[in-house]
């Protein structure tokens, strides 16, 4: 259980509406390999607009979410899987995730576990976080402020779409002084 957090009452127990209205729910886009240090990182995009969330992790992590987003099932259960039975044994289960912090370079997170009619929130690492969520398929969130701080968008410049534009028109192969092009007649 996590203390400290704002939200979080006495007993560990999650107030929803304290943090409600600045959640934004975010998909696992991708796991990939940083080709110049060969890195890990997962990419988490916000649902609702074209904002990603990079999250470095750990190359067992980036495993555990990358097999199973590509539908592979382990023969033995792997750590992650061994958790969600626990929880399932004890008549717990997950009920979302959440990116909740960022400080100093370290991204937190929380579980949100539903047991005996009470939601009990569980400090947890985001890389294990997400390689638990894609197991069970809860939905995943991250906080407004941690997405202001690092969350990335694709630039695209009025400009660049305009020399893209260009680009096309040049490679188009026309002669407007004979009237005529090359390739196949039109087809009426």
């Amino acid at each position: 259980m996590r203390a400290g957090l704002s939200g979080a009452t006495a007993g560990g127990e999650w107030d929803n509406r304290a943090m409600a209205d600045s959640l934004v729910e975010v998909v696992v886009e991708s796991v990939r390999v940083h080709m110049l240090s060969s890195q890990h990182v997962v990419l988490l995009k916000q649902t609702e607009r074209e904002r990603y969330l990079p999250i470095w992790i750990g190359p067992w992590e980036a495993n555990a979410i990358a097999t199973r987003l590509q539908g592979v099932a382990p023969e033995r259960p792997l750590t992650h899987d061994l958790f969600i039975a626990t929880l399932a044994a004890l008549g717990a289960n997950l009920k979302r995730v959440i990116i909740t912090s960022l400080a100093e370079e370290t991204y937190h997170a929380t579980l949100e576990v539903a047991l005996d009619g009470r939601t009990i929130e569980i400090d947890a690492r985001p890389s294990d976080s997400l390689a638990l969520a894609v197991r069970t398929g809860v939905r995943i969130f991250a906080s407004e402020a941690v997405l202001d701080k690092a969350g990335v968008e694709p630039e695209v410049h009025e400009d660049e779409k305009l020399e893209v534009f260009r680009e096309f028109v040049n490679s188009l192969d026309v002669d407007l002084e004979e009237g005529h092009r090359e390739g196949p007649p039109a087809q009426e």
